[in-house]
């Protein structure tokens, strides 16, 4: 049985006692820039740091890539690879423009780190992030030609690497990611 994507997120009654403030099932954001995927934005802390307390930030999920000392946290759902396989491609330049447009739309900031017609899926954020295999099974690929897979457990630091996710399997795979916004030294 597939997980639904389920946010429970505490805060503080007026007398100062812990409670649920919010409970409820996440809805997924789809792009046809992304065919078959499902994003699950879920949390985020703004650029710089979080805050706690009955006085703390509330959620910031977008841009997609938190700026150093943020935080995002999401799900991703990758289709399987045949799944996705021969779908039409734009039908024109005002289709593809149309495309880029929803996905920048829904999920601003996310296409910027992959390098335009580059059908490997190969990007590097400024993000120090970290993923955990939910369900199914994906590959991590690195620039380097190193790949490694990845099952339910399978935990992964992801250190502002050039790298691109593969789902070989027939049935989706379900991550779950902390990013946390990171300076890159030149």
């Amino acid at each position: 049985m597939a997980i639904d994507p389920r946010l429970i997120v505490t805060g503080f009654g007026p007398d100062g006692a812990a409670v649920i403030v919010h409970d409820a099932s996440v809805a997924p954001i789809t792009a046809r820039a992304l065919p078959g995927q499902e994003m699950y934005l879920l949390w985020g802390s703004p650029d710089g740091g979080a805050t706690v307390g009955p006085k703390a930030d509330g959620p910031v999920t977008l841009p997609f890539f938190a700026g150093a000392g943020g935080t995002r946290l999401l799900l991703v759902r990758f289709p399987p690879a045949s799944a996705i396989a021969g779908l039409p491609a734009a039908s024109s330049p005002e289709d593809q423009a149309e495309i880029d447009a929803e996905v920048e739309e829904r999920l601003p900031g996310l296409m910027d780190v992959f390098q335009p017609g580059d059908p490997s899926g190969m990007h590097t954020t400024d993000t120090l992030d970290y993923g955990i295999c939910l369900e199914g099974e994906l590959w991590l690929e690195l620039d380097s030609g190193d790949e490694v897979r990845l099952t339910p457990g399978a935990c992964v630091v992801q250190q502002g690497t050039r790298h691109a996710w593969h789902n070989r399997a027939e049935t989706p795979a379900l991550m779950a990611f902390v990013g946390v916004g990171a300076e890159r030294p030149s």
